[in-house]
């Protein structure tokens, strides 16, 4: 703020620098990406059947929670996200959206996607998505990001409800195959992030973020990526294991799996004080492409299913 700014006198009414596009990525659409395809998968497995106009207000709605969410973190992060180098650009540090108009946005939001899923579907599945924005915004953005090296462990339940979320959309409760769907992105969350952590660790510092390489050191978090890596795959393997997923996903996520655990071993390997570290940056860019790989399979042979004669899949 100016010393104009803080003169009443002679106060200017603020211009808006925001253009359309920066209150889209108030809602972090490569995020919103992820949760509609998980959302999807969820709501594709689940037994029963929802109206298609119901199913796509329904997942519009949860894509809608999404954004809150990343608009309601924006919001409240956006004093470190000016220090990050990879942050700064974004629409409140760079001065474009100002910090009201960013909660503001990201409330409304929050309450037209809750109310929408509750309207289309039932409010068992909306009160999940209220609990999942909450749980992000508040618990983990506002209460463990800062406080806690177990941010990510905990703080990655948020991203992982959206299945579920879409699982209650058709159905009204939960199951143990929306549960196992829960626990893949639960699980894959810890190395994913971590691996970032490794070669962000300056940036975290630099804001005083207590990411474990920052409080536990290099050594230890890379121990930890691969200990989480060895429990993920075979949860990744068990919709197969279980029945519910097709001999497709079966194959898939055995060889995903296994290319998993050997960029996650590459990682754990990784010298100490490389300064490149490109296992953890290769282990990062194949960790998204691993759990998008595992929900398209599952979402593809749902799809299959329903639309080949019985028998065929």
């Amino acid at each position: 703020m100016t010393l104009l700014d803080a003169d009443h006198t002679n106060a200017m009414p603020a211009i808006s620098l925001a253009e359309p596009r920066d209150y889209i990525a108030l809602l972090k659409p490569r995020v919103m990406s992820l949760v509609v395809l998980t959302a999807i998968t969820g709501m594709a497995l689940a037994p029963g059947a929802i109206h298609p106009t119901l199913a796509v207000i329904s997942i519009l709605s949860i894509a809608i929670g999404a954004g809150a969410s990343g608009a309601l973190n924006m919001w409240y992060d956006s004093d470190i996200d000016a220090v990050m180098t990879r942050t700064a650009n974004r629409p409140i540090p760079a001065g474009r959206i100002d910090r009201e108009a960013a909660l503001a946005f990201g409330l409304i939001l929050s309450l037209l996607a809750v109310s929408m899923l509750g309207l289309a579907s039932n409010w068992f599945a909306a009160g999940l998505l209220a609990f999942t924005i909450f749980f992000y915004a508040v618990i983990y953005t506002m209460g463990l990001k800062r406080s806690t090296p177990q941010n990510i462990v905990i703080g990655g339940a948020a991203g992982a409800f959206p299945p579920m979320v879409g699982w209650a959309a058709v159905t009204g409760g939960v199951a143990i195959e929306s549960i196992v769907l829960f626990l893949i992105i639960f699980l894959w969350t810890p190395p994913h992030f971590w691996a970032l952590a490794l070669f962000k660790l300056k940036d975290y510092g630099s804001v005083g973020v207590p990411m474990l390489p920052n409080v536990a050191g290099e050594r230890a978090t890379r121990l930890q990526i691969f200990l989480y890596s060895l429990v993920l795959v075979p949860v990744g393997i068990a919709p197969w294991l279980l029945g519910f997923a097709g001999p497709v996903y079966g194959v898939a996520s055995v060889l995903l799996g296994a290319n998993f655990l050997r960029h996650a071993y590459a990682t754990f390997r990784m010298p100490d004080g490389d300064e490149k570290m490109l296992p953890a940056k290769k282990l990062f860019a194949f960790s998204i492409v691993y759990l998008f790989a595992l929900f398209v399979i599952l979402l593809g042979e749902a799809v299959a299913r329903a639309l080949l004669p019985v028998g065929w899949y």
